[in-house]
């Protein structure tokens, strides 16, 4: 084999030429080599009827379309409850049960199915309320009511006239049974009335409910004239766990009830109910003192009482609402505890007392135990004294109106 003559300068470029194109074939091939690789591919999801076949208790969403159309009723949210009936209905009833004898039989009579509506009828009514208590103001009230529908044609029924009635004691009792604010500390509760219709109890009843609420009470013993007063009074404050500020036998009530507020300040009490001395309405100097310890109040609390409780016996009839107006004369009443409501026919009064005075019920004595002076409830009251006739219990027909 002959020898390449390096010395021509042919072959050197020759050679020079076969070297290049080596080069660049190795430099190709390095850029190649750094080039990624491509991550390997998830496999797609196996179709729906396939995992429900190796997986039996997954289920498969169904992809057909519904076979019934949707129905514009469908969509119509479904009709709310019947209301539920008002709280301690059960004890309004029972508490109102000789007045509905007294007064809701007597007017079924008027009211009975077979009669028809005239004018006459007017005076009947007029005489039943008359007589169960309701009072003359607030009887001629109801009496216009009626007649002004009569001559609109709004009543053509008896059914109508009773229902009538019902609505008219309705709008009266709408500012009653609104409870009693206590937002402030101390909240001073005053309790006024004349003596034995139940001050003293109904503080201890009062004492136990805001007690069972989670609140700090103190009792001031203003009825410094009748020692027993003061006595009862500390039975109920070991009673609910609270203590009782008294002064000696006689002292001034205003000093009584100006250390308890003062007391109740410096250990920040919640509640403070005040009893005070009863008191014979028809007595000037008696209301005077006690305009005179709404003053006190006013001086050492800063401002006057939150709340003037009077107290009233239901068995007096219309005498509580001659009683109403003078202690409204004496102290801006703020509520009414109607008490042994159970025990009388009188409990129309109640309409007499808050159309007449403006002045709301709060509270409602039904029983002797604590738990039976009951929030007024307007509902619950109306419901359970206007029962329908046909509701009314045999005991409680028109015989036990005779």
């Amino acid at each position: 084999m002959e020898s390449l003559d390096l010395s021509n300068p042919t072959v050197l470029a020759a050679i020079a030429a076969v070297a290049a194109l080596i080069v660049v074939g190795i430099i190709i091939g390095l850029v190649r080599g750094r080039k990624p690789k491509e991550l390997p591919r998830e496999p797609p999801p196996p179709p729906p009827e396939a995992l429900a076949e190796e997986h039996p208790k997954i289920e498969v969403e169904a992809r057909a379309e519904p076979t019934q159309p949707i129905q514009l009723e469908d969509l119509v949210p479904p009709a709310p409850p019947p209301p539920a009936p008002p709280a301690d209905l059960g004890a309004f009833r029972s508490g109102l049960k000789s007045t509905r004898g007294n007064l809701i039989s007597r007017l079924a009579v008027v009211f009975r199915r077979d009669r028809e509506l005239d004018v006459s009828i007017l005076d009947e009514v007029e005489e039943v309320l008359i007589t169960a208590d309701v009072g003359v103001h607030t009887t001629q009230r109801i009496l216009e009511a009626l007649r002004t529908q009569m001559n609109e044609g709004q009543l053509s029924s008896a059914a109508d006239a009773w229902e009538a009635i019902r609505e008219e004691a309705r709008s009266i009792l709408a500012s009653s049974g609104q409870g009693l604010a206590i937002d402030q500390s101390p909240t001073v509760i005053l309790v006024v009335g004349v003596n034995g219709v139940g001050k003293t109890t109904t503080i201890g009843k009062l004492a136990s409910r805001f007690d069972r609420q989670g609140k700090t009470l103190l009792l001031g013993a203003g009825d410094t004239f009748r020692a027993a007063a003061v006595t009862q009074l500390e039975v109920w404050g070991r009673r609910v766990g609270c203590e009782v500020v008294k002064g000696k036998d006689r002292a001034d009530p205003g000093s009584v009830i100006f250390d308890t507020i003062e007391k109740a300040k410096a250990e920040g009490i919640d509640i403070v109910i005040a009893d005070t001395a009863g008191r014979l309405h028809t007595k000037v100097p008696l209301m005077d003192e006690l305009t005179k310890l709404g003053r006190t109040v006013e001086k050492a609390l800063g401002r006057p009482a939150d709340h003037v409780l009077l107290v009233l016996d239901a068995t007096t009839g219309q005498n509580a609402i001659q009683q109403t107006q003078l202690f409204k004369d004496a102290l801006p009443l703020s509520g009414i505890v109607l008490t042994k409501l159970d025990g009388t026919a009188k409990g129309g009064v109640i309409l007499g007392i808050v159309d007449q005075h403006q002045v709301p019920i709060e509270f409602i004595g039904v029983g002797e135990k604590v738990e039976d002076l009951k929030p007024f409830g307007a509902e619950a009251f109306l419901q359970a004294l206007f029962e329908s006739p046909e509701a009314l219990e045999p005991s409680e027909d028109t015989s036990s109106a005779n």
